[in-house]
């Protein structure tokens, strides 16, 4: 019997979403500490939307990048 999920393709897609997770959450550590200011105060205290739009922006740019680079 032929079945529906193959589960190494499963366990592929589930690796590499963590690694990309992975990566995404790196590259936001190293983008946080390039920074002159703390992102987390500067949007949560201090309402700055400003800085909240640039780095969803790297997200989704790191993220689109890293998806890029899975799918091959």
């Amino acid at each position: 019997m032929e079945t529906l999920i193959n589960l190494k393709s499963v366990m592929d897609s589930i690796i590499f979403s963590l690694i990309g997770i992975v990566i995404l959450v790196i590259s936001f550590v190293i983008i946080e500490k390039i920074t002159p200011e703390n992102i987390y105060k500067e949007v949560v205290e201090k309402s700055n939307t400003a800085i909240a739009i640039i780095f969803a922006a790297f997200i989704i740019a790191i993220a689109i990048i890293i998806s890029s680079a899975i799918h091959g």
